[in-house]
């Protein structure tokens, strides 16, 4: 038997890379098996190294709401590489997309540009604490915010309890200005106020998190959490690296109504390409230097190719609101009929979807925080994830990680996965 060239890649890659991989995630140890090597994407489909394709709903973790590899977006990146690929000095391009996402993003008075979200929500804490003067800052139970040291810290015995550094190399004294919450639970953040009054720099939270399966906010959690750092003097962050303008073109806070004081944003805002931002208030903002004392730089920050594909999508996106209507549907079709095929076999696994962004957990009861995320059947969850991937449907290779969708699946591709969600649930439940 022949082996394949995405196996033959990844024994040689373990060679040379950690792992194998270049992000833990792609080693598919969640899931089991070897990683697929992608060799090249367009649309609704990526391609492996055999040339095998699948039908895609990850569109790299989120960027690719038009699909892979659109016209428009590569259109723009060849026309700005005519001028060259970087100059680490200002460009007429990064004062342009400032100014539409100042205009798109409520939050949003004043943006810094940087290179990916990791960047941009390390950057946003340590604006937080020059502004207030304050050391500690509040985080979620299993909300991701990059590998930031002071954002790898698991959860302690209690709401109260000082997180621990959940990666060696994370030093307990980064780990002991970190407190943790469950999400979804405004009396767990009453009570982190309460024995840290004054203390409290910042709250960061993903608004809609994707990063332990996608999790939705209960009835007035968000503005529950605006009231409480207004009263407190806490800087709210909205980690919107996933959210921003994908659920909304103003992201998750346009579509609940609550605004933040600080956003921090991804790679939708390159169109895929390296980047990332921060924005807040403009009294926020103006703490960053060399407007104010708070350090950050970055010699690619900006970069030409980055913000010639990223202003080409946003402007789209800003003049085409049916955009997401169509995501909507998407979603809903997907969700609905999932939900009615888990039903027919008997089995009411929870699906939880808001527009674009949708997770299939296998429990059946709700999941509202990481503690009932953990729920979930992980190994089922693996057969179920190379079920589907037999049958050409790529998935993310983890329960804990939402699905992205992409307004290149037609009626004709989500009928497709339909089929294929149907046949891998009769092949896991047999």
């Amino acid at each position: 038997m022949q082996i394949s060239e995405s196996k033959r890649l990844f024994a040689h890659a373990k060679n040379f890379i950690p792992g194998g991989v270049n992000s833990p995630v792609r080693a598919f140890r969640a899931v089991g098996g070897d990683p697929i090597f992608i060799k090249r994407a367009d649309g609704a489909f990526i391609y492996d190294e055999d040339d095998n394709a699948y039908i895609e709903l990850i569109n790299s973790w989120g960027p690719m709401i038009l699909g892979h590899n659109h016209p428009m977006i590569r259109e723009a990146v060849i026309a700005a590489m005519d001028n060259g690929t970087s100059f680490g000095a200002p460009t007429a391009r990064e004062v342009e997309i400032a100014e539409l996402i100042v205009s798109m993003v409520p939050s949003v008075e004043k943006v810094r540009m940087v290179n990916s979200g990791t960047e941009a929500t390390m950057s946003a804490i340590r604006v937080a604490r020059g502004y207030t003067g304050r050391d500690k800052f509040i985080k979620m139970e299993g909300h991701y915010h990059g590998h930031g040291d002071s954002f790898l810290i698991a959860a302690g015995s209690g709401a109260i309890t000082m997180g621990h550094p959940d990666s060696p190399g994370v030093t307990e004294g980064t780990a002991k200005d970190t407190l943790l919450a469950p999400y979804n639970d405004l009396e767990a953040i009453e009570r982190l106020v309460e024995a840290n009054r004054g203390e409290i720099a910042a709250l960061i939270l993903e608004p809609v998190p994707g990063n332990m399966g996608l999790t939705l906010p209960l009835p007035g959690y968000l503005a529950g959490l605006r009231e409480i750092c207004t009263r407190e003097g806490i800087i709210l962050i909205f980690d919107e690296v996933m959210t921003g303008f994908r659920l909304a073109k103003g992201g998750a806070q346009e579509l609940f109504g609550v605004t933040p004081d600080m956003t921090t944003l991804g790679k939708i805002i390159g169109g895929g390409m390296p980047v990332g931002a921060y924005g807040g208030k403009k009294e926020i903002m103006e703490f960053v230097s060399p407007a104010g004392p708070v350090y950050q730089a970055g010699t690619l920050s900006g970069n030409p190719i980055a913000m010639a594909a990223g202003l080409t999508m946003l402007n789209y996106l800003n003049s085409h609101p049916e955009v997401y209507t169509r995501l909507n549907e998407i979603g809903m079709q997907i969700a609905s009929g999932m939900a009615s095929i888990n039903h027919r076999f008997g089995h009411d696994f929870t699906i939880n979807q808001l527009g674009s962004m949708y997770s299939l957990f296998f429990t059946e009861d709700a999941v509202t925080d990481f503690e009932s995320a953990k729920k979930s059947d992980t190994l089922l969850f693996g057969k179920y994830f190379q079920a589907m991937l037999h049958r050409g449907i790529y998935l993310a290779p983890s329960q804990y990680e939402s699905l992205f969708l992409s307004t290149a699946l037609t009626d004709d591709l989500v009928g497709k996965i339909l089929q294929a969600h149907e046949e891998s649930i009769k092949e896991i439940l047999s």
